[in-house]
C-alpha cells in the first residue's frame, strides 16, 4: 500500500511524539538552562501534552497539504468519547467519599491477608483494585490505586527502586486486570460487540489468567521490598470529619451511572455536571477535584486519537501479515508504542479472523499495556498521580520500561503457557 502525503507525514509525526515522550527530561533541563522560555520548556516537558500538541502539529500540517475544509472534518471525524470518560470517571473517583470507601474496603481486605499491616495494604492495593477495574472500568480502578498508593506510601518517602516497581507493576495488573468483563478494559470494548465476546467468554479465556498474573505479580512486588514495606509508617486514617453514609451512596451512583452510561457522553457530561453541583454544595466533605489532572489526560488521549487515526494504512497491513503466534507478540511490542485500543480496533476491522487470532491479538495489546504511558488508556491517569512523588516530578520512560517488564513476561506465561 502507498501512503498519502497526509498518512506518511502523520506516521512521521507519530513517531516524533513517541520520541518526544521518552526525552521529557531533556525539556525539563532545557527550562532550567533557559529561564526566560521556562514556561514552553516545562509545558513540553508534561508528557500529557505530548500528544496534543503533535495532533496540533498534525491539523496544521493537513490544513497546508489538503485545506483547511478536510482537516477539520478529520478532526470532527474521530471519537473522543473515551478522552471525555476518562476525565469524568478520574474527577469522581477521586472524590473523598469514593476514596474514603475505598480505602475502607482495602484496609478490611488487608486485615484478613496473613501479612504485616502495610504489606498488606501494599498487597491489597496492586491486586484487588486492579481487579476491580473489571467492574467499575480501569480508568476508575487506576485512579483509585494510584491514589491510594500514593497517600498511604509515596507520601512516605519510598526508595527509588520501590517506586519505579510499583508503579510497573500498577500499570501492567490495571492493564491486564480489567479483562475479566467485556465492558471494563478499552482494548476489550473495541472488539466485544463486534466478536460478539460475553461475560462468559471474557471469564473462561481471559478473566482467570488475569487474575492469576496480577496475583503473582502484586505478591512479588510485595515480597521482594518486604524489608522496606515494613518500616512505612501506618496511615494516620482520614483526616477530618467524616462523610455521611448518604453522601458515599449518592457518589457511588454518579460513578455507576457514568459506567453504565460509558459509551454515551450526553449521559455521563450530564451525569457528571450534576456531580460538580452536588460536590460544591457540600464542599465541607469534598478534597480538591483533581479537574486539572483530569484534563491534561484528556488532553493526551484525545491527542492520542487524532494522530492515531493516520496509523491504521501501517498498522493493518502488519497485522494481516502475521500467524498467531507472531500478533500476540507483536501487538505486545506495538502496544508499547500506540495506545493498545487502537491496535485492537483495527483488529476488529480485518474479516475472517480465527479465534486463536482473535485472543492473540488482544491478549498481546493487554499485555503490554504497562510498558509505556501511551500503553495503555488509564495510564496516563496513574502518571499524572504519582509523578509529584518522583524526582524531578517525572517517571522517567526507561525506568518505567525495565520496572514494568518483569511483570509483563508474568503476564505472557500466563497468557501463553498455560
Amino acid at each position: 500500500m502507498t501512503p498519502t502525503a497526509i498518512q506518511l507525514g502523520g506516521a512521521i509525526l507519530f513517531a516524533i511524539a513517541v520520541i518526544h515522550t521518552f526525552s521529557a527530561k531533556f525539556f525539563e533541563r532545557l527550562a532550567h538552562a533557559q529561564p526566560a522560555h521556562a514556561g514552553v520548556w516545562h509545558l513540553l516537558g508534561e508528557v500529557e501534552v505530548v500528544f496534543g500538541f503533535w495532533a496540533m502539529v498534525l491539523i496544521v500540517y493537513m490544513a497546508l497539504a489538503g485545506g483547511g475544509g478536510p482537516a477539520l472534518h478529520y478532526l470532527e471525524s474521530r471519537n473522543y468519547t473515551e478522552p471525555m470518560f476518562v476525565f469524568v470517571i478520574m474527577v469522581i473517583a477521586a472524590s473523598r467519599p469514593i476514596l474514603r470507601l475505598a480505602l475502607a474496603c482495602v484496609r478490611w481486605t488487608a486485615r484478613i491477608v496473613p501479612m504485616p499491616a502495610s504489606m498488606a495494604d501494599y498487597f491489597v492495593a496492586l491486586s484487588l483494585v486492579p481487579l476491580l477495574g473489571s467492574f467499575i472500568t480501569e480508568p476508575a480502578a487506576m485512579t483509585l490505586a494510584a491514589l491510594l498508593l500514593r497517600d498511604r506510601f509515596y507520601s512516605k518517602g519510598l526508595s527509588t527502586r520501590l517506586q519505579y516497581a510499583t508503579i510497573g507493576v500498577l500499570f501492567v495488573n490495571v492493564s491486564i486486570g480489567g479483562t475479566l468483563t467485556p465492558y471494563a478494559a478499552p482494548p476489550v470494548l473495541m472488539v466485544a460487540g463486534t466478536w460478539n465476546w460475553d461475560l462468559a467468554h471474557m471469564l473462561t479465556h481471559f478473566g482467570w489468567r488475569s487474575a492469576l498474573a496480577v496475583i503473582v505479580n502484586a505478591l512479588g512486588v510485595t515480597l521482594l521490598f518486604r524489608a522496606e514495606l515494613r518500616r512505612v509508617p501506618e496511615s494516620g486514617g482520614a483526616v477530618g470529619e467524616p462523610v455521611p453514609a448518604a453522601l458515599i451512596v449518592l457518589h457511588l451512583l454518579f460513578l455507576s451511572g457514568v459506567v453504565v452510561f460509558a459509551h454515551h457522553p450526553v449521559v455521563f457530561m450530564g451525569l457528571f455536571l450534576f456531580f460538580l453541583g452536588i460536590a460544591h454544595g457540600y464542599s465541607r466533605h469534598q478534597d480538591r477535584l483533581i479537574l486539572r489532572e483530569g484534563l491534561l489526560v484528556a488532553f493526551f488521549l484525545a491527542g492520542l486519537v487524532v494522530l492515531g487515526g493516520q496509523q491504521q494504512w501501517w498498522l493493518q497491513s502488519l497485522l494481516e501479515r502475521m500467524s498467531p503466534t507472531a500478533v500476540y507478540y507483536g501487538a505486545t511490542a506495538l502496544t508499547a508504542i500506540t495506545d493498545n485500543a487502537a491496535l485492537t480496533y483495527l483488529g476488529s476491522l480485518v474479516q475472517g479472523l480465527t479465534d486463536e487470532f482473535k485472543y492473540s491479538l488482544v491478549a498481546g495489546a493487554v499485555t503490554g499495556g504497562g510498558l509505556t504511558v501511551i500503553a495503555n488508556a488509564p495510564n496516563p491517569a496513574g502518571y499524572s498521580i504519582l509523578k509529584g512523588s518522583f524526582e524531578h516530578e517525572e517517571v522517567s520512560a526507561l525506568g518505567l520500561f525495565a520496572a514494568a517488564l518483569i511483570p509483563t513476561l508474568v503476564a505472557i506465561a500466563a497468557f501463553r503457557a498455560i
